[in-house]
């Protein structure tokens, strides 16, 4: 039977680690200011998220907020994000996944502000780790329109971009999550770097369909999406299409 103290004991883990991650991503870059936020599953079934209005270099154990799938606040004095719902959302479709990241990486972001999904596989790890990531729909931060946004890519994928906002991740753990993160941003340097050098330069097909087979004899766990050329969004197509 797992007590109450075990279940302590293992959240106080997680608090700890979603602060080594939330330092991660402040120092490379990923975050300023109090950008971003970070959440994983509990051992009884809840969710630890971050508070808003705090550097995610600076958090300490304490500050994180217990939550329940409804995002009702179990314990904690820190006011909740008002991400949180992009953050159930994913939970609520995705009962594989224990943890969930969004950030601002600037390459990535910046690929995301410019409506280019990132599909030019160019690089082996990218291929093998990520496939390709495609770019959510803009949507109003903090309103319902954000889940919404994402909903229809979770079923696929592990790695998205929010148009004109940021990155989501999502994996089996923290780190996993964290790392899908660093990924998409490395990702992202790689392209836009053979965009200038050699534009239009991609890995041959059947090279990329020897390497994907490769990944699926090793089980490699989570959503991959293979190969495919994802659809370019003008600016504003969006809120045309919604008014």
């Amino acid at each position: 039977m797992v007590t109450n103290e075990i279940y302590q004991q293992q959240e106080q883990k997680l608090k700890e680690q979603i602060c080594e991650i939330g330092r991660l991503l402040f120092a490379r870059g990923m975050v300023a200011s109090n950008d971003g936020n970070i959440s994983c599953r509990t051992p009884d079934g809840n969710l630890l998220v971050t508070p808003t209005g705090v550097s995610k270099g600076s958090m300490t154990p304490d500050m994180m907020l217990k939550v329940d799938l409804e995002g009702n606040v179990l314990e904690g004095t820190w006011k909740k994000t008002s991400e949180l719902p992009m953050h159930l959302r994913a939970y609520e479709v995705r009962p594989d996944i224990q943890a969930v990241v969004h950030a601002h990486p600037p390459t990535a972001t910046g690929f995301a502000c410019a409506g280019e999904p990132l599909d030019d596989y160019v690089a082996t790890e990218a291929v093998y780790a990520l496939g390709c990531v495609p770019i959510a729909p803009y949507a109003t931060p903090s309103t319902p329109q954000v889940p919404d946004s994402i909903t229809p890519l979770l079923a696929e994928y592990d790695a998205m971009m929010l148009e004109f906002h940021g990155v989501l991740t999502v994996g089996a753990d923290l780190m996993a999550a964290y790392y899908l993160m660093e990924s998409v941003e490395q990702y992202a340097k790689i392209c836009l770097t053979v965009r200038q050098l050699a534009p239009g330069r991609t890995m041959p097909r059947e090279k990329i369909e020897e390497f994907l087979e490769i990944r699926r004899q090793a089980n490699v766990p989570g959503r991959h999406p293979g190969f495919r050329k994802l659809p370019r969004y003008p600016a504003g197509y969006w809120y045309f299409d919604q008014k």
